[in-house]
């Protein structure tokens, strides 16, 4: 069978692209884009479509962005090289708003004769920064025909003289006007699959047929158009993920799981009695919301969110003491040796006598409170292992030792996984399969997670904040030191010299280490252009510091490559402050509790993310006196980087900075494709700006799945829903 009018099969979404393509286009795109079906091809989406003499938006380009810009010539010139011989071109272009951006070529001064003041092309290339301003270097370019006198100029205005140009995901080997003219190619004979959305759903909705979308999203006929391609598509992926998540809500309701409910006379009881403060109202909130759960005969699933400092560990603690208390054992994984060890010592100076049950000053109706990393001394090792496993232990805090074969609880009934975001899905999910029957899991993260990535990547969890900080807790002031000021970073030495005169402490942060394991890899520059520097070490600025402006202050360095013994002896004796500053990498990035350190100072901030940022600064003001964090950059003003300090500068409410710094990431990466290694499957739907519609999707999918959990009456969706949310990713969503 052919399609009518062309003399060429159909294609289906399952179609090689071998079929449709020309051999060394199927190639260039299997190669460098990893797509190989018509399917492929179809949704790969344009990024954007640009209308001829429309603003490109160049003010908002990213150093290090692949770009593609519709945009005009406005002057050339030839000048020659410093470095070596020949000569180089820069072509200044613009978008018609006044902004403008340099392209060079180098040794290439012919192409001056195409690339005319006036004309108008399709410039793509790597956005690459010399001496403050941005360029792009040796780009690929497609100028649009001034005449249509044979038959290539006139496909080449019909591709491109519409009144919207699909611009692509594109690759330095494979641009976006190949990829148009493939799908022009593909669209000549693509046969859209049936649509998969019942009908009911698509007139609530009010959304356009798959076929109609899958078009009109690659050769938009209007912008009305193209609009509601959009918005069917987006609902698609917003309504897979809400499926998949609503299939588990349905599943863990049902699923079997132990009751461990409240004692009135229990362990709990009694540690409650001894606290010498009281609980916040919203620590007494979550608490009972948890309580609750635990005594259900289903598994909990909760998410506990909370600012730096706002008492998740107590929260975490009442609960574990619960499960206890019903003759069941918590475990509570950390990401890090450092971490876990100040949990055990944190969670020990809590519980006092209550966490020695067995010991000569331990209280008989407690527990026992036990440590296992993997720098445990082998009789170390024996003995925790052996109180894991006949129960002795009630709690047991580890690092991924935990894991392990050969670390067997005799009950384990709670599962609470700190910084979850520090681990993978196989490890958390390797915990909780050491339990006989699903034990109750809590989730903890001190990152603020924005609602819709909750609902979105936590969706099956219930979800708990804690927003309040601690009565007594002091605030932080932060402020950026900036390049084009650098009295304000000799000022920032002498203010952490005054904070430890006052018998406080202090932390230096870096980005890197500095044994050559852990560089940055930075890209050669090129002509011309000098390389960013390696981002600044540890090792590197301890010393600096001591011989110069904390010279005569008693300086440590941590990081992660230290041995376990060393770097425990070095946090207790900062905790008891015979260490006046710590100059260390992000190892102190969560869970360190040091009262006494009242500033940070954070090198090469603009390395860091805008959530990292936040977590650090919250190791300081944690006692009665205010903390200090101070943002040393070398990024110059109106940059993306100075951007974000500015925004951590301005306020510290961490679930606005959590937004902010969605924003700048791929928002695929909290789906799990930066896990898997494959494309997100979140192709224009927005985590932040589609809020609304993730909201209704939510709700729609719960009804559908209520009334069908196993989707047996729709089975075209059930196959949407696989091929969107494919086995590995909805293996992250099951397990996470």
């Amino acid at each position: 069978m052919t399609e009518p009018g062309t003399g060429k099969k159909p294609a289906t979404t399952e179609t090689p692209l071998t079929e449709v393509l020309k051999k060394n286009e199927a190639k260039a795109l299997a190669t460098h884009l990893d797509l190989h079906t018509a399917g492929d091809l179809i949704y790969h989406f344009p990024r954007r479509h640009d209308e001829r003499g429309e603003q490109a938006d160049m003010s908002g380009l990213q150093i290090g962005e692949q770009v593609t810009l519709l945009a005009q010539v406005v002057s050339t010139t030839v000048r020659p090289m410093r470095q070596r011989r020949g000569n180089m071109l820069e072509v200044v272009i613009g978008d018609g708003s006044g902004a403008t951006l340099s392209c060079t070529f180098f040794s290439q001064a012919w192409r001056e004769r195409e690339l005319r003041r006036g004309r108008w092309g399709l410039f793509a290339g790597k956005v690459s920064d010399f001496r403050g301003k941005r360029q792009l270097n040796n780009p690929a370019y497609q100028l649009i025909s001034e005449t249509a006198t044979d038959e290539e100029a006139a496909e080449e205005i019909e591709e491109f003289a519409g009144a919207l140009i699909p611009v692509y995901p594109a690759a330095q080997a494979v641009p976006s006007w190949t990829i148009a003219r493939c799908v022009r190619t593909l669209l000549e004979t693509f046969q859209p699959p049936p649509d998969p959305l019942p009908a009911a759903v698509r007139a609530n909705r009010d959304l356009v047929g798959i076929g109609h979308a899958l078009r009109e999203i690659h050769r938009p006929s209007s912008r009305g158009s193209l609009e509601n391609a959009k918005k069917r598509l987006k609902w698609d992926e917003a309504f897979a993920v809400q499926l998949t998540l609503a299939q588990r809500r349905a599943r863990a309701a049902e699923a079997p799981g132990r009751s461990r409910p409240r004692r009135e006379d229990g362990i709990l009881a009694k540690f409650d009695a001894g606290l010498p403060y009281q609980l916040t109202e919203g620590q007494a909130e979550v608490g009972e919301e948890i309580a609750a759960d635990l005594a259900r005969n289903h598994p909990m699933h909760r998410l506990l969110q909370g600012e730096v400092g706002s008492g998740k560990t107590l929260v975490s603690v009442r609960a574990m003491l619960q499960v206890v208390d019903a003759g069941g054992q918590a475990a509570l994984l950390a990401p890090t040796e450092v971490l876990a060890t100040q949990h055990y010592r944190g969670i020990g100076a809590q519980l006092g006598a209550l966490g020695r049950a067995g010991e000569i000053d331990g209280d008989p109706a407690g527990t026992q409170l036990t440590l296992v990393t993997g720098s445990l001394g082998a009789a170390a090792r024996r003995a925790a292992l052996a109180k894991v496993a006949d129960g002795t232990a009630g709690i047991v805090v580890g690092t991924h030792a935990l894991l392990y074969e050969g670390v067997d609880f005799q009950d384990l009934g709670l599962v609470v996984v700190d910084e979850q975001h520090r681990f993978g899905v196989e490890q958390r999910d390797a915990l909780r399969a050491k339990a006989a029957t699903p034990p109750h899991v809590l989730v903890m993260t001190a990152t603020p997670i924005p609602r819709t990535v909750a609902m979105t990547v936590y969706g099956d969890l219930e979800t708990s904040v804690l927003s309040q900080l601690p009565r007594g807790r002091s605030p932080i002031a932060s402020h950026v030191v900036p390049p084009e000021k650098p009295a304000f970073l000799d000022r920032a030495w002498r203010r952490l010299r005054e904070e430890v005169q006052k018998g406080h402490q202090a932390y230096v942060v870096c980005p890197r280490i500095g044994d050559g394991g852990n560089e940055e890899e930075e890209e050669p520059p090129s002509d011309n252009e000098p390389a960013r520097r390696p981002p600044l070490a540890v090792t590197e600025v301890a010393p600096i510091l001591a011989e110069g402006p904390l010279h005569g202050l008693r300086i440590e360095v941590l990081h992660g490559k230290l041995p376990a013994d060393e770097k425990d002896s070095i946090m207790r004796r900062f905790a008891a402050g015979d260490v006046d500053v710590l100059v260390a990498t992000t190892v102190i990035e969560v869970g360190v509790d040091v009262p006494n350190s009242t500033v940070m100072v954070i090198m090469d901030a603009d390395r860091f993310g805008v959530s990292q940022l936040h977590q650090l600064r919250g190791r300081v003001g944690r006692g009665s006196a205010p903390g200090i964090c101070l943002l040393v950059t070398e990024s110059p003003e109106g940059t993306p980087a100075r951007e974000r300090l500015a925004a951590v500068e301005s306020t510290t409410d961490g679930f606005k900075l959590s937004e902010i710094d969605l924003e700048q990431r791929r928002e695929g990466d909290v789906l799990g494709a930066s896990q898997s290694g494959k494309h997100s499957h979140l192709r224009l739907l927005s985590l932040l700006r589609d809020a609304k519609m993730i909201t209704e999707a939510r709700a729609e999918a719960s009804e559908l799945i209520a009334e069908d959990p196993q989707l047996k009456k729709y089975p075209a969706l059930a196959a949407s829903v696989a091929a969107l949310v494919d086995e590995e990713r909805a293996e992250y969503l099951e397990k996470g």
